[in-house]
């Protein structure tokens, strides 16, 4: 997404919403900050930005371990990535690049 550009929205991103801004969206799902049925298309970067700080201060009141979350939360969590892995698995996306780049950062 360049600076001028609004977001296609998660439903409609590549690789079925495995981005970073994808996983944004997802989580602000789980802790209700946005409705499930809001995808975030047309959204600016300058939201998308605002939307992250709310998610990662969510995140930082259960130390950011998914094992921390009320059952509650970590159930709804578990659906809503669960569905996504799923979905984006028929896009085509396997997770190697993730556990390549992820490998890579180790080595450095």
């Amino acid at each position: 997404m360049t600076r001028s550009d609004a977001y296609v929205g998660v439903d409609k991103d590549l690789k079925g919403g495995m981005t970073s801004i994808g996983k944004v969206v997802r989580d602000a799902w789980v802790f209700e900050l946005i409705p499930e049925a809001e995808t975030c298309e047309g959204w600016n970067r300058g939201r998308i930005e605002v939307l992250l700080d709310s998610v990662n201060a969510e995140w930082d009141k259960y130390g950011c371990l998914v094992s921390h979350l009320p059952e509650d939360l970590r159930s709804r969590h578990e659906r809503i990535h669960a569905e996504a892995i799923a979905k984006s698995k028929m896009a085509g996306w396997t997770g190697e690049l993730e556990l390549e780049l992820e490998a890579e950062d180790e080595r450095l």
